[in-house]
């Protein structure tokens, strides 16, 4: 803050300064001076002229003209002959003007500068180490609305000056998805990322943004990245409760509750979350039975050959079919890649055709495809499975083992 007042008073003197040299600068013509240099030009070029003349022959009285042009040189110096001087003083101007410089800069500052502003910028920056330990140290008492706020700006000026600060970025990432702002959450945990892929920390926090996204290929992302960290074995409640909410929210009931129930066991009866995490699975439960008893409905289980190589933003695409094998689906839906195996639940909700429900099937075949580049209609290249024929209300199972 010092630099900063310091910078003002130097520019103020340089301004003060710029108005005193026009001041202090003497003036350069001086018309009696001028007037006198002229007359006596004047004068000796007419001496010249006469002598010239005189020798010649045209002039008879060469003294007589020579007085005649000295007293015209008399009549023209005034009779006043002292030069009236200015009657206002350079420092009767200077003054007044340096003071009206620095008043009205510093008025006008104090106006329209937000000094309080800058100082409170300034201050937040020094206390950056401060919010950021409290906000890491996770203590019962959360950071208030101010504080966010405030290390919201300290992080941002620190970031300007150091882009490469992976943890300053998941830092105001962290803070970005306390508050909701997930356009801010996601480009901040995309530089963390970008930064230290290879930690588990900035792969869990950019999930966690892409989580919040409405856009189908970030929450794909964010399905890849958790399901790395699983396969890392990497033991943390945050991605097993994110897995367990998304497969939730996508109505994949089975695998919310296997995600629910590996967390109750990871924390044990003795923390206050294991019953809301039993509530959780309850729920789950009951919505996976309301799925089964909708008026007929197709539970399907999803493998992977180990052959198979989805790519990452790909989706799956699972459809009911006669038994006949007709190309046309009775029902189909749409889902995230996600982890495998897993379990869909398909009911005349997701049917196709006009005039004919899912549950007007006695028999019925599934197919699973990854669809890898978004559009249904072209399949090369994507690998999908076919069950066998089975009742309706039937489980089905199917492996996605074979290519177009």
């Amino acid at each position: 803050m010092t630099l900063f007042w310091v910078s003002t008073v130097v520019l103020t003197v340089v301004a003060c300064f710029l108005i005193a040299l026009p001041l202090k600068r003497k003036k350069t013509i001086n018309d009696e001076q001028l007037r006198d240099e002229l007359n006596k030009a004047f004068y000796k070029d007419r001496l010249s002229e006469l002598q010239v003349e005189a020798d010649e022959g045209l002039v008879d009285s060469q003294q007589e003209l020579i007085a005649d042009l000295k007293q015209s040189l008399l009549d023209d110096i005034p009779e006043d002959t002292h030069t009236k001087k200015d009657s206002i003083s350079p420092m009767a101007v200077l003054i007044p003007s340096v003071a009206l410089i620095v008043v009205m800069s510093y008025s006008l500052y104090a106006k329209f500068g937000a000094a309080d502003k800058v100082s409170h910028w300034q201050e937040v920056s020094e206390n950056l180490p401060e919010l950021s330990k409290k906000l890491m140290s996770g203590q019962a008492e959360p950071l208030s609305d101010d504080e966010m706020r405030d290390l919201t700006l300290a992080l941002r000026t620190r970031l300007h000056y150091q882009p490469d600060d992976s943890t300053g970025w998941l830092l105001l990432g962290r803070i970005a998805l306390a508050n909701r702002d997930v356009s801010t959450a996601i480009d901040a945990m995309e530089n963390a990322y970008r930064l230290e892929s290879d930690s588990a920390d900035v792969r869990l926090g950019y999930a966690q943004s892409l989580m919040m996204s409405q856009d189908e290929m970030d929450q794909n992302n964010a399905r890849r990245i958790l399901t790395g960290l699983l396969q890392d074995d990497y033991v943390d409640l945050r991605v097993f409760s994110l897995l367990a909410f998304d497969a939730f929210e996508r109505q994949d009931f089975p695998a919310a509750v296997r995600y629910w129930s590996i967390m109750r066991e990871m924390i044990g009866p003795e923390d206050s979350r294991y019953e809301m995490l039993g509530r959780s699975i309850q729920s789950a439960q009951s919505r996976m039975g309301e799925a089964m008893d909708q008026s007929k409905s197709v539970r399907v289980t999803i493998s992977l050959a180990d052959q198979v190589q989805a790519p990452e933003n790909s989706a799956l695409i699972v459809s009911v079919h006669r038994a006949d094998g007709s190309p046309m689906p009775v029902a189909a839906a749409r889902y995230p890649l996600g982890s495998f195996p897993r379990t869909v639940v398909l009911d005349d909700n997701n049917s196709m055709m006009q005039g004919q429900k899912l549950s007007d099937l006695s028999e019925l075949i599934v197919r699973a495809r990854i669809d890898s580049d978004g559009n249904v209609s072209t399949k090369s290249g994507d690998w999908y499975g076919e069950s066998q024929a089975v009742e309706l209300g039937e489980p089905v199972e199917l492996s996605i083992n074979s290519q177009y």
